[in-house]
């Protein structure tokens, strides 16, 4: 039976801080079995380090900054005030702060040429998303079968267990024309 007493939607904004929630290593691990992610990485919304820490693990540069110090970072600053790729970087990989993952997402889309976002599957629903979603280089979604492990916001005391929302990780690639392939993946190998 899944607990759904994890989701994200029955927190109040004001109770969910920065609104950090860890990406789970088998995420990553995941997405790295059906992506080609290039070797130099901006994670700009790293957190504790979670994907950071996976995609080094694999051999990626990884430049790792967040709004908050949370330590471990390159550099601290609200992603949405900056105005150009660290030097060097190829992609973004990231899990966004929910409260604020539409204009965290269209940021991350002009200034990247590939984009790879951890997302709720609902992103792909609702009119004002279509921006974002149609014409913008959406190329894959690749969708858990399973929901994922233990998302819990940072500080969480109450009880643990899976997440209750459905997750994907969502690939744009600039100048990408063409259908958007949605596939299905495991955590689990």
């Amino acid at each position: 039976m899944l607990d759904h007493s994890c989701q994200v939607q029955r927190h109040p904004h004001a109770e969910r801080g920065l609104d950090l929630y860890e990406t789970p290593s088998v995420a990553v691990e995941a997405l790295l079995r059906v992506e080609k992610i290039p070797h130099r990485i901006w994670e700009c919304a790293a957190g504790r380090g979670a994907i950071a820490r996976v995609l080094r693990e694999h051999g990626h540069a990884v430049i790792a900054g967040d709004i908050f110090d949370y330590g471990g970072l390159h550099f601290v600053g609200d992603f949405l005030a900056q105005e150009r790729m660290p030097a060097g970087c190829e992609a973004i990989v990231s899990n966004p702060p929910f409260k604020i993952v539409e204009p965290f997402v269209a940021h991350a889309l002009e200034l990247a040429p590939l984009v790879v976002m951890l997302l709720r599957l609902a992103f792909l629903e609702s009119e004002r998303r279509c921006g974002t979603l149609e014409g913008r280089g959406l190329a894959r979604v690749h969708v858990f079968r399973k929901r994922l492990p233990t998302m819990h916001r940072d500080q969480w005391a109450g009880r643990k267990a899976n997440s209750g929302m459905a997750f994907a990780w969502f690939v744009w690639i600039r100048n990408y024309i063409g259908p958007t392939f949605i596939d299905r993946i495991s955590w689990e190998r």
